[in-house]
């Protein structure tokens, strides 16, 4: 394409024939699109003047062949007919300090995302001649970083905090011809509507709400005519993208942060009420068992599906309950409104609509019967301490999103079974991958490779073909790292970094591998006060802790005992191919005051031991350990006073079983310490071991 004098005349503002250059247009030859971009070998700045007093004396339509692009002679025509003087020479400015701060605040988002990649590029601009501007949905500026000469000229045309540059207030300009068709631009020069701006060159690129797409505010790049380059344009829209991908992570940890404190209050509701979690501007996050009927009703603005969720209106909620009422979709009866606090000061709301529907067969989520049903059946027991624990489990296993989980408990309650059930219960997660990996297990030199994985040869001893970590091995699926409070604290940042930035890097490599992952801690300690003497980083700690589960001990659920027992038992028959262990009433009364400080895992070591050296396969006092007879718990076993051997039968029971339970009253009366057993009874020591091994009294247990 080339610049070629035109045959037609077009008369100027003083009636005379003015003869306008020409330029083929690009629209007919690639698209729509290019009249968005500019060809710097094209342009000719004293023919585009031309046009523009000429487009001023009379004004002319744009045809197959025009004399500037479609973009900039519709923007002129938009200025003319909106009355922007074309002889002005700078942009309306607000002055008043109380609206630039109230701007600010309403911003403060848009700001922050903005925040990081104008930084970067703030610097690079040093010298260029060349200022990076911000401007918000009504094209007022918020933000200018640059070249600091030329932030000082942007004064003249007031390119400053303040100014208003959209097309109302200032004609064909980057900024607000950007707002205008929602398309990055480039405005060059004598393109520009008003006179007094000829002398810069624009490119603007609109940044899009990732809730709805709507436009939220421009990224410009100003400067005098000799910047211009064809890839400014790329630029912005880089740096568009940026903060558009920005704002998009801050939304998704908002809606996690609103949807984990509503796990908080799930086990008030049930699957089949009506779900809305809205943030602190209106938007819904979260919508679950909600008709169109009921969001038309409480939205600022008429919707259709597929558009995105709209803003409600709060105060038009309590009115659309009366008209869920003959919803044929969903029945709702009163409307429960939940405030919801995040840590960042940030609030949201969960409006809950309880179903009323009479055939209502949701139950709450942990039951015993839904317990049994559950795959990960070694989940064992039905007190209530356990399955509210489980309910916790299963709220978080059933949110929307893959929320990090810490879970809580002394060693031995089945940490890794919860975790498993969160896996297997996730939507998401339930047919990925489930890696755990116990933290105190691993050397300090070798958790950055087991985490994260190494390149070939990164170290001494690295495979040659180098090896993914744990976060890769559970991409998709689940995490459980079993005793987190066991990491070192140089390690711990680098956890940090992945979390929150979802990518992972294998040492000696450079290269970054996404990873989506639900992280599942666990710990036996007090991670609370690890992180307050400094053992812990706090940050970690509360990126982990959001949302936690505290699996009870087996003292503080006493009556799981005798179904663990029978569980364990079972199994090891099932896996020995012989007859389950008979216990008889005494043995699992003294097992149920018993206070388990090894808990669960305890419990099913000595039921293992049992199946391989007890005697007989009806359990009772006798067999069991001596430790357990000695502290017995919440309910030690009452001890008679000082006796001997030479006990007479009684009521029918035989002279072994009367000096059995003797020999068991006196070890549970000293502790187990079998000197002052022998004295007690006394015998010597010898005498002592041969009674322990003649009623099966296991030396292993004492």
């Amino acid at each position: 394409m080339g610049i070629t004098p035109k045959n037609d005349a077009t008369r100027g503002r003083n009636g005379n024939p003015v003869r306008l250059p020409y330029v083929t247009a690009p629209d007919r030859d690639r698209g729509e699109r290019s009249s968005f971009y500019l060809d710097e070998q094209i342009y000719d700045d004293r023919r585009t003047m031309q046009a523009w007093e000429a487009f001023l004396g009379c004004g002319w339509e744009v045809g197959a062949r025009t004399p500037v692009r479609r973009l900039i002679h519709d923007s002129w025509s938009r200025s003319a007919s909106g009355g922007i003087d074309a002889n002005g020479r700078e942009a309306p400015v607000l002055d008043d300090r109380g609206e630039l701060e109230r701007l600010t605040l309403v911003n403060a988002e848009l700001l922050s995302a903005a925040r990081l990649p104008f930084a970067t590029i703030g610097r690079m601009l040093d010298g260029t001649g060349a200022m990076l501007v911000l401007a918000d949905q009504d094209g007022v500026m918020i933000e200018a970083v640059g070249d600091r000469k030329i932030l000082h000229d942007g004064h003249d045309i007031n390119l400053v905090i303040g100014g208003k540059w959209n097309e109302t207030a200032v004609g064909t300009n980057g900024i607000g011809t950007a707002l205008w068709t929602g398309e990055p631009v480039v405005v060059h020069a004598a393109e520009h509507f008003c006179a007094g701006i000829k002398s810069w060159t624009c490119a603007g690129a609109p940044i899009r709400d990732p809730f709805d797409g709507s436009i939220i505010g421009v990224v410009d790049l100003s400067g005098h005519p000799s910047i211009f380059k064809p890839h400014n344009i790329a630029l912005v829209m880089a740096a568009a993208r940026e903060i558009e991908k920005i704002l998009e992570d801050l939304r998704k940890e908002e809606r996690t942060h609103l949807l984990e404190a509503f796990i908080n209050l799930a086990p008030s509701y049930h699957s089949s009420d009506g779900l809305l979690i809205l943030n602190a501007r209106g938007r819904i996050v979260y919508s679950r068992n909600v008709s169109k009927r009921v969001l038309d009703e409480v939205a600022l603005s008429p919707f259709e599906p597929g558009e995105g969720l709209p803003q409600l209106d709060l105060d038009r909620i309590d009115k659309a309950c009366a008209a869920t009422a003959s919803d044929r979709d969903l029945k709702m009866g009163d409307l429960h409104v939940n405030r919801l606090a995040l840590a960042n000061g940030r609030r949201g709301v969960a409006l809950v609509f309880p179903s009323t529907a009479r055939d209502r067969r949701s139950a709450p989520l942990a039951t015993p019967a839904r317990l049994s049903a559950t795959r990960a059946g070694a989940i064992v027991g039905r007190s209530p301490a356990l399955l509210a624990a489980i309910d916790q489990a299963l709220s978080v296993a059933s949110a929307p999103v893959t929320t990090s989980l810490l879970i809580e408990g002394e060693t031995g309650v089945g940490k890794e079974l919860f975790a498993r059930l969160v896996h297997e219960r996730g939507p998401a997660t339930a047919k990925q991958a489930f890696v755990a990996l116990n933290c105190g297990a691993v050397t300090r030199d070798l958790f950055g490779s087991e985490l994260f994985g190494h390149a070939a040869g990164a170290y001494t001893g690295a495979t040659r073909e180098g090896k993914p970590g744990v976060f890769e091995q559970a991409d998709k699926g689940t995490l459980a790292l079993d005793e987190i409070g066991e990491m070192p604290l140089e390690i711990q940042p680098f956890l940090l970094r992945v979390l929150e930035e979802r990518v992972v890097r294998r040492l000696g490599e450079a290269r970054e591998r996404p990873v989506s992952v639900r992280l599942v801690a666990s710990t036996n300690r007090n991670l609370r006060a690890e992180s307050e003497a400094g053992r812990f980083r706090l940050d970690l700690y509360y990126r982990i802790s959001a949302v936690s589960i505290r699996v009870p001990a087996l003292r503080d659920r006493a009556e799981d005992v005798p179904l663990l027992v029978d569980h364990f038992s079972r199994k090891y028959a099932a896996a020995a191919g012989c007859d389950p262990l008979d216990f008889d009433d005494a043995a699992l009364e003294l097992m149920t005051a018993y206070d388990w400080p090894g808990n669960v895992r305890e419990l099913r070591n000595l039921v293992d031991r049992l199946h391989v050296l007890a005697k007989r396969r009806r359990v009772g006092v006798a067999d069991l350990p001596v430790e357990m007879l000695a502290r017995g718990g919440r309910g030690r076993v009452p001890t008679a006073e000082p006796v001997a051997l030479d006990v007479a039968p009684v009521g029918g029971v035989s002279l072994a079983d009367a000096e059995r339970a003797a020999l068991c009253q006196a070890l549970g009366a000293e502790g187990g310490n079998l000197s002052r057993v022998a004295r007690r009874l006394g015998i010597s020591r010898p005498t002592l071991y041969r009674k322990l091994d003649q009623y099966g009294i296991s030396r292993q247990f004492v």
